[in-house]
């Protein structure tokens, strides 16, 4: 079975989460309250816009790919897939996860 893409979204951030469910540990983390990526993040990046969706889907991918899963089962949580949940899922293709 393949681990889980779980994202969260509240008004001003946004989290996502590599979730393996064998085990229930999550394998990798990434939200946009995070102070060592806000420290590089652009100013007009933030939590609440699409371009801080897709600065945590690249980083995100990013750490997974590091931890060896390429492959993960998009969860998007109940919430509609457009938007921010999609720019996520957007990101995290192109920066190299497949789902």
């Amino acid at each position: 079975e393949r681990p889980r893409l779980r994202v969260f979204r509240s008004v001003a951030h946004i989290y996502a989460q590599v979730i393996d469910d064998m085990s229930g540990a999550t394998v990798a983390s990434a939200s946009s309250t995070e102070a060592d990526l806000k420290k590089v993040f652009a100013k007009d990046v933030r939590g609440g816009n699409l371009k801080g969706a897709q600065a945590i889907g690249e980083v995100i991918a990013k750490r997974a790919i590091d931890k060896g899963i390429k492959r993960v089962v998009f969860d998007r949580s109940g919430f509609l897939y457009h938007g921010r949940i999609r720019a996520i899922a957007d990101a995290a293709r192109k920066a190299g996860l497949e789902f």
